[in-house]
């Protein structure tokens, strides 16, 4: 059992006992005059007093001391139409599948950072602040969807750069001894007209982490997304113009253009596969260790409602009597101006 004053104990044990012992006192003194059993009833208020005070509780739920991570961990997700094309694994499967299994697989290996979740189609979007809660990030990850397609207006490897530099500087300035580790996952296709930008202004904050591919050079079909949950398998193609006439769109891996970001960030570029592990993604990158000397998390629930309880139903008697002296004052002072 463990307590929580609301005063010193040593205040507590000296108001209340003298309070205590004034109610021993005026019962000792005449035990039979008529309402000295009130006396008691205070006696017993001025007991469950003390013990509210003291705010006792029970230890429960202990739980094991946590990882003292010092790591945050930023997943940048491609998520425009090419993601969804379908040239992932033998079984073609779209490329956001595997892009929500490897965040899975690299938080499950990362327990104890901090993770956060950013997407970057026609705009930029963080969809998960650091947290670490990991539960949360794989929720968020396995909800990825590409871009509604009708919205859709070419795509931009470089579209997160500018947020990245700003989030990840006010981050460097807000928690300096943190390691940031970044883990950019797209296909490298670049479909509007400029040129992408320069990730290096990012890179000055990254300590570790990589570029990790999905597709194919030959490429794969993408299929529409109208922003409902209706069934994959009913989505029409993606289709455009060309050779006189309208064909399925093919999205195909630019490397190159991977490799190049990989470069800017100062990180590694791995072009992913179901058939092959994530553990080169993950070299150099250490979470804090649970510590020995840390205390485990408790859970202590206070029962100090049980005292405030009883203490209330001893007062409702007080109340009770004091309205009883209020009624034989009235009649006595009735009794007095008749006379």
């Amino acid at each position: 059992m463990t307590f929580s004053p609301l005063l010193p104990v040593g205040m507590l044990v000296v108001v209340l006992g003298a309070l205590a012992l004034f109610a021993i006192v005026q019962y000792a003194r005449a035990p039979k005059r008529p309402g000295s059993w009130h006396w008691l009833i205070r006696l017993g208020m001025v007991l469950l007093l003390f013990g509210l005070a003291l705010r006792p509780g029970v230890p429960t739920n202990l739980q094991p001391p946590t990882a003292s991570g010092d790591v945050d961990v930023y997943f940048v997700v491609d998520t425009t139409s090419s993601m969804a094309a379908e040239d992932y694994g033998p079984a073609g499967e779209p490329r956001l599948v595997g892009v929500r299994a490897d965040i899975a697989e690299i938080a499950s290996r990362l327990a104890g950072a901090r993770f956060s979740l950013i997407t970057f189609d026609a705009e930029t979007v963080q969809r998960l602040p650091l947290t670490t809660d990991t539960s949360a990030l794989v929720s968020g990850a396995n909800a990825l969807n590409q871009e509604v397609t009708i919205y859709s207006t070419g795509s931009s490897i470089s579209a997160p750069a500018a947020y990245l530099a700003e989030r990840l500087a006010g981050d460097a300035e807000q928690y300096p001894g943190r390691t940031r580790v970044l883990y950019y996952l797209g296909d490298g296709e670049q479909t509007v007209a400029r040129a992408p930008d320069s990730f290096e202004p990012v890179g000055t904050f990254v300590d570790e982490g990589a570029v990790l591919g999905y597709g194919t050079a030959s490429g794969g079909r993408m299929r529409q997304f109208n922003g409902y949950d209706d069934s994959e398998a009913d989505r029409p193609y993606i289709t455009w113009f060309s050779d006189g006439g309208m064909q399925d769109a093919v999205s195909r891996i630019d490397e190159v253009a991977l490799q190049s970001i990989a470069t800017e960030l100062g990180v590694d570029y791995l072009h992913r596969d179901p058939a092959e592990l994530i553990d080169q993604a993950l070299v150099g990158i250490t979470v804090g260790k649970v510590s020995a000397e840390r205390e485990p998390v408790v859970d202590t629930p206070e029962f100090y409602w049980l005292f405030a309880i009883g203490f209330g139903m001893l007062a409702l008697t007080e109340v009770g009597a004091l309205a009883v002296a209020l009624r034989d004052l009235r009649r006595l002072e009735g009794g007095g101006r008749a006379a």
